[in-house]
């Protein structure tokens, strides 16, 4: 009789709200369970179900990977770190895939993915319990998981750099863009407000590493440029701090959080977007931008060039004129835009889900003993950052 290799996936990432690091999570759990689905090689024999509280809202619709709820319906143990540390270990007899930043360090039979070490970084952007939460939480993992995953070379870099895990138990496997393809842009009454060639379109929160005051400080040089920014998301106040961002000129708008439909038509019908944070574990919303067509201006650091290749303009996340000089050769350098937007498209297709998914397959593999722990790092190669290559 063959025996099944069972495997769970945590599923406390469908209590939270949904950032980068849940979009990867539910990318990813949807990828494996189509790879599943379809008899993948790498899934032979294998018997997979996602872990929720008890309490959970809106489930994923899947085939071929079961769901389970797990722990008291109320109490301190029915949701949060403690139903992550107690409740979900309880039952649990094979290995465990943790895709959100944390995970039961006392089940060594995981695969637990940590996207940055931004609150080592950038301790500023966030709260204390949050950062003193992180700081315990990632050695203890590093130490005590199996293999820990991480979503670019220059996450698995930090990692390795900081001893928070030794380099033979890591695998890198980045964010996809397939989800972006779906969305059909649609504007709501904001959007459509304020999109157009000369609006700029910024993704995050106030939060320092973000770093929005740099075009928040140029805003009247940008001003005179006929240019405006429009600002997407919104502070969390249990996770970031706000770092004293003023509220500027009349070409400022403040969307807060937006809908995929209306973010995309925004993005698609204005100027570019622009990125200039410090540090990003991967930097999600330049990906998106160039899968659905959006030209980027990002920052040239961290994992940023990793993920935009020659297919975006950088400036320094220190230096404002370099983007103000970015921003201005974009909307007067003739066809600038629309090869920023054709190599966007090919550079997003680097970056799948599918593939990411077929890593975890193969790691799991690795860990159940059924393959050799080979070369464990899938990513995209990152390239140079060259500014003659769209001139």
């Amino acid at each position: 009789m063959v025996m099944r290799r069972q495997w769970a996936i945590n599923g406390r990432f469908l209590t939270q709200k949904v950032t980068g690091v849940q979009r990867y999570a539910s990318e990813i759990v949807q990828a494996l369970d189509r790879k599943i689905a379809a008899a993948d090689p790498l899934a032979q024999d294998l018997d997979v179900e996602l872990v929720v509280p008890a309490g959970a809202g809106a489930l994923p619709r899947l085939s071929a990977i079961r769901l389970r709820h797990s722990g008291p319906a109320r109490g301190p143990f029915a949701s949060g770190h403690l139903w992550e540390q107690f409740s979900l270990p309880r039952g649990l007899q094979g290995g465990l895939l943790s895709l959100g930043n944390s995970g039961p360090v006392g089940h060594r039979r995981q695969i637990a993915c940590i996207h940055d070490v931004n609150t080592r970084s950038f301790p500023a952007s966030y709260s204390l319990p949050f950062r003193l939460l992180q700081l315990a939480m990632v050695p203890l993992l590093g130490r005590s998981a199996e293999m820990i995953a991480t979503v670019s070379q220059h996450s698995a870099n930090e990692l390795v750099g900081r001893a928070l895990c030794a380099s033979s138990k890591l695998l890198v496997a980045p964010n996809g863009y397939e989800h972006a393809l779906q969305w059909q842009g649609r504007h709501s009454e904001a959007t459509h407000s304020v999109a157009g060639p000369n609006t700029i379109v910024l993704v995050g929160s106030p939060a320092p590493h973000k770093n929005m005051s740099l075009l928040l400080g140029i805003a009247d040089k940008l001003a005179a440029e006929g240019l405006q920014l429009a600002i997407v998301g919104q502070v969390d106040p249990h996770v970031l701090h706000h770092d004293g961002v003023p509220v500027a000129a009349g070409n400022v708008h403040w969307l807060g959080r937006l809908p995929d439909e209306a973010l995309t038509a925004l993005l698609q019908d204005s100027l570019c977007l622009a990125f200039p944070s410090f540090t990003e574990g991967f930097g999600l919303p330049p990906l998106e931008a160039m899968a659905i067509g959006c030209a980027v201006v990002t920052s040239d650091r961290a994992s940023m060039p990793e993920v935009c290749g020659h297919a975006a303009l950088y400036a320094s996340p220190a230096d404002p004129e370099a983007w103000l000089d970015c921003l201005r050769r974009l909307k007067h350098e003739p066809g600038l835009r629309s090869r920023l937007i054709a190599a966007g498209r090919v550079r997003a297709t680097r970056f799948s889900w599918n593939d990411s998914a077929r890593a975890y397959l193969q790691a799991m593999a690795v860990v159940d003993g059924l393959t050799a722990p080979e070369a464990r790092i899938v990513s995209a190669p990152p390239n140079h950052v060259e500014h003659a290559a769209l001139a």
